[in-house]
């Protein structure tokens, strides 16, 4: 159900691209909207990894440097039937981790140092196995794909902004290009889509959540995981890019109220709920 209700959000942030990029400069913004969602795919497909664990600081790490974490992620790799990914460990108080990589080949799990403190052995195989399921999954190309198109729309909508601010609209006779209709999807388009990047992700966090809970062996792991990160969340600052929150196992960026409604996760009640409950009915 997931798998459909994400291919259904990409195909709808998709035509929103094309859409928007009809509105803002016809048959030549649809055009250029398409080469330039596609050029951006390419680079952050490529290069998305590296930049992201560049961001964070996140240092490789040998198996003699972290023998526990090492030996938690190889065991739990063999049994997803994943090759080994690297392990890397960001210096950060803020207990969290991520996973990144194009694909299963190139898999990268990170934790912080925070993680490691205050979770026990059975919790950190919980965080381990949800951020292998996202590799196993190919999360991290359905998100960064996602980020990108919605990145696209707010680029162009800026675009036009500026446009029409120096008043450079010179195809207005152009099929397609309506300026009023331009103007309010300058407004809404961007929100739109950040709202649909949004739910895919978190889509793909109950994804991960499930298909974690069965590589880990216990769903209570994972979920006794999700109440102590979530609390300390809450408490420990991270300098964390919002561009980047939705990679983290729960969201680093603290904020309540209509703040929720943009959240790349879900409700940390909700998938605690859903854990536990597929621990009762086992």
């Amino acid at each position: 159900m997931n798998g459909l209700k994400t291919m259904a959000l990409m195909v709808t942030l998709t035509l929103m691209l094309v859409f928007i990029g009809g509105l803002l400069g016809g048959k030549t913004g649809m055009t250029f909207a398409l080469i330039m969602a596609f050029g951006m795919n390419f680079l952050t497909y490529w290069f998305s990894d590296k930049i992201v664990l560049r961001m964070y600081r996140a240092q490789v790490v040998s198996e003699a440097e972290a023998p526990e974490l090492y030996g938690i992620v190889r065991r739990l790799a063999h049994r997803a039937g994943l090759p080994m990914p690297r392990v890397c460990i960001m210096n950060e108080d803020q207990p969290n981790a991520f996973a990144t990589g194009r694909n299963p080949n190139h898999g990268t799990v990170a934790v912080t140092t925070g993680i490691m403190r205050i979770l026990s052995r059975e919790e950190l195989e919980g965080v381990i196995a949800h951020e292998l399921a996202h590799i196993k999954n190919r999360d991290i190309l359905v998100s960064t794909v996602a980020a990108t198109i919605a990145g696209a729309i707010s680029y162009l909508a800026q675009m036009a902004q500026w446009a029409m601010i120096f008043g450079g609209r010179g195809h207005d006779d152009e099929e397609g290009s309506n300026p009023i209709a331009a103007l309010v999807m300058m407004i809404v388009g961007p929100i739109a889509a950040m709202l649909v990047q949004m739910a895919i992700s978190r889509a793909r966090e109950y994804g991960a959540d499930e298909v974690g809970a069965e590589i880990a062996g216990n769903p209570l792991h994972l979920a006794g995981a999700l109440k102590k990160l979530h609390m300390a969340s809450q408490r420990v600052h991270m300098d964390a890019n919002p561009a980047t929150s939705h990679l983290f196992i729960v969201n680093p960026l603290s904020g309540g109220g209509i703040l929720k409604l943009f959240s790349t996760h879900p409700p940390i009640e909700e998938r605690i709920a859903r854990l536990e409950a597929r621990a009762y009915r086992r």
